[in-house]
């Protein structure tokens, strides 16, 4: 920055004595340019860290409930030299924590990284447990360039790990060298301890057949509107590595390079995200280094999308379960993934206003974090749009019985509780247009209404949710 900063105050100076005494240089003043430079040192820790800060390890942060006490450095334990990283996994119940994780910095600038192809090390374990994720790129900052490697399996022999590097090109200036998170699902909740030793970056030549992906390789279709805000995930990067594994790692969206089809329908930022500004069809697909990314999202907009009626109801008559006009009264997962659903479910801001946008929905649903308590209550209000003729949408109004968990058991891929399921039918929707139900909670469901634990959908196949609350008149 010095540099480049001198350089362009001495133009000005030039300039301001005249345009004679600047073109009569001979030499051409870009010969002067000097760029800045970075260090392209690839180790992180051999005997003692390299390049980094004194106490290299910053930890995620204790009140989210990690751990900082167990990191450290063993003299006693070392794949190669005197020396390595010793990590010691807490139980759940630690009171200083109940996992580990954090990430290395580099002391300076940052590091010219696209000399190498993989982040690697050794580990063991002092079990055969699993370290949830490992990588490189996250820095307590913007973490542009992140990537992500899950479910490291340890033996209680050292085992190198690799970690490819989505594009090395990417990495002029990096200040992630390393980051982990562990925790004790593997190992029923017991804690345990690994070691990392001769943590580097590498050329290893051996890293072949790239093989991106958005989207976790699928081709998605997508109902939006005009204004609406759809994101691009499902990032990954897979690679075959010389033992014959394949290695994938979640790359952020910075390594890729996006493409809309059609940008008067939808344009795509670097970061994966779709903003929606005409009418028509476009499709957003990607590349990773010059490789096309399998998956695709094919956006289909008929237009802009009215408002859903704003809720009057007072907040002392409402539990509000998804509503830009009430505090929430539980968090919730609009996106729980349930086995052999199709559904695709999309956040989205509909100018300024969140809506929940279903794509090609056989069976999904919304399961709330917390029981929701609607005793006192006597309908479900929702707010459903449609943009096809013929659509309707079942709904199911689940009570999961008290002291009872969501996930105990399963029936057809759906968290199934010790009570029944109350279920209506949501017809008579008009295309382009909000319809508003309010569901009486009363028949069987007036005594099974003080432990709902989910909201269950099913038909469709496409609509819009808005203003999803329990509420009394």
């Amino acid at each position: 920055m010095k540099n480049i900063r001198n350089i362009h105050l001495r133009f000005i100076v030039l300039f301001s004595l005249g345009i004679a005494i600047f073109t009569s240089c001979e030499r051409d003043f870009s010969d002067d340019v000097q760029f800045a430079t970075f260090s392209s040192n690839g180790d992180i820790f051999t005997d003692s860290p390299v390049g980094l800060t004194d106490e290299f390890f910053d930890s995620f942060d204790p009140n989210e409930g990690a751990n900082p006490e167990g990191f450290g450095t063993d003299d006693n334990e070392a794949f190669e030299g005197s020396s390595s990283i010793r990590i010691d996994v807490p139980a759940p119940d630690d009171p200083d924590g109940g996992f580990i994780g954090g990430i290395f910095l580099d002391r300076g600038d940052g590091r010219n990284l696209t000399g190498f192809d993989a982040l690697t090390f050794y580990a063991k374990g002092s079990i055969t447990a699993t370290i949830g994720e490992v990588g490189f790129g996250t820095d307590f900052g913007e973490n542009k360039f992140a990537v992500t490697a899950q479910n490291i399996r340890l033996s209680t022999d050292w085992r190198k790990i690799i970690i490819p590097i989505p594009d090395p090109s990417k990495l002029i200036q990096e200040r992630g060298m390393f980051f982990f998170s562990a925790g004790t699902q593997t190992t029923n909740g017991f804690g345990f301890t690994f070691w990392i030793d001769e943590l580097r970056f590498e050329k290893l030549g051996t890293i072949a057949q790239p093989s991106p992906a958005i989207l976790n390789g699928v081709d998605v279709v997508q109902q939006a509107f005009t204004g609406s805000n759809l994101l691009v995930n499902g990032l990954a990067q897979t690679y075959n590595l010389e033992s014959g594994i394949n290695q994938t790692v979640i790359a952020a969206p910075s390594y890729f390079d996006f493409n809309s089809s059609d940008n008067s329908v939808a344009i795509v930022n670097e970061l994966g995200q779709v903003s929606v500004i005409g009418t028509g069809t476009t499709n957003i697909t990607a590349q990773l280094a010059g490789v096309q990314a399998t998956g695709s999202l094919e956006v289909t907009s008929n237009g802009s999308l009215d408002f859903a009626p704003s809720p009057t109801r007072p907040a002392a008559n409402v539990k509000s379960i998804f509503s830009e006009s009430y505090t929430p009264d539980t968090p919730i997962n609009f996106a729980p993934n349930f086995g052999g659903s199709t559904t695709e479910t999309v956040l989205t801001n509909n100018n300024g206003d969140n809506v929940l946008a279903y794509t090609n929905n056989n069976f999904t649903g919304i399961t709330f974090d917390n029981t929701v308590d609607a005793s006192g209550l006597t309908f479900l209000h929702i707010d459903v749009y449609v943009q096809s003729a013929g659509v309707e949408v079942g709904l199911q109004i689940r009570d999961i019985g008290a002291n009872q968990e969501l996930e105990t058991n399963t029936t057809n891929g759906l968290p199934q509780g010790d009570d029944v399921d109350f279920r209506f039918d949501l017809t008579g929707l008009t295309v382009g247009q909000w319809t508003s139900f309010d569901i009486p909670l009363g028949g069987d469901l007036a005594t099974q209404k003080n432990n709902l634990g989910a909201l269950i959908l099913t038909d469709g196949p496409d609509f819009i949710f808005d203003n999803i609350y329990f509420f009394t008149e």
